[in-house]
């Protein structure tokens, strides 16, 4: 089974997230650890790697979080 390959837009529209974001999780300024493929100047995720992010985000904890103003 080939392994789908998604877009830097993709994940951002999966992970609700800005593209600068993504960015910086990709050069290790900020976030999660989240592998990517480089295809020449083109930059891809795997499917199952961020599917597997948000299953280690999944929190149980009801507290709600805290926003600094």
């Amino acid at each position: 089974m080939a392994t789908k390959l998604l877009t830097p837009a993709e994940v951002c529209e999966i992970l609700s997230i800005k593209p600068r974001t993504l960015e910086d999780w990709r050069l290790g300024r900020s976030g999660p650890s989240l592998p990517f493929v480089r295809l020449g100047r083109t930059v891809r995720y795997r499917e199952e790697d961020v599917e597997a992010l948000i299953k280690e985000s999944l929190s149980m904890d009801p507290t709600p979080i805290q926003r600094h103003r």
